[in-house]
């Protein structure tokens, strides 16, 4: 049918320049480049996501449940440690408090008052 006719945007006078493949290339190298450094700060800034190996050469030792290991600690150690923790604990609640009054402070003691 001759009344049919399509219009070509991207041959016409108006249109915008295209791209060359130089440029395109260069484009897509940035952009891989890119995403890669982006891959990296996530890496570093998320360390609790952990590494994904594929590679199956690749392969790490566990050096605390050896046969050659060192003997693991007491429990009076153990004690030790437990009560350092909750000392530190403790510590840290106290500093959060005096850095932070506008947290204010809750009781659960019904007799308890202030004027």
């Amino acid at each position: 049918d001759g009344a049919c006719f399509g219009r070509n945007y991207f041959n016409r006078p108006s249109a915008p320049e295209t791209e060359e493949d130089e440029f395109a290339d260069e484009r897509a190298e940035i952009l891989a480049e890119a995403s890669a450094l982006k891959k990296l700060a996530t890496d570093y800034m998320h360390p609790e996501v952990g590494v994904t190996a594929t590679d199956g050469a690749a392969f790490g030792r566990n050096y605390f449940n050896r046969a050659s290991a060192p003997e693991t600690e007491d429990t009076d150690e153990a004690e030790e440690r437990a009560l350092v923790l909750a000392e530190a604990a403790a510590l840290k609640k106290s500093a959060v408090d005096y850095m932070h009054p506008e947290v204010g402070v809750t009781t659960t003691d019904a007799t308890v008052f202030g004027r």
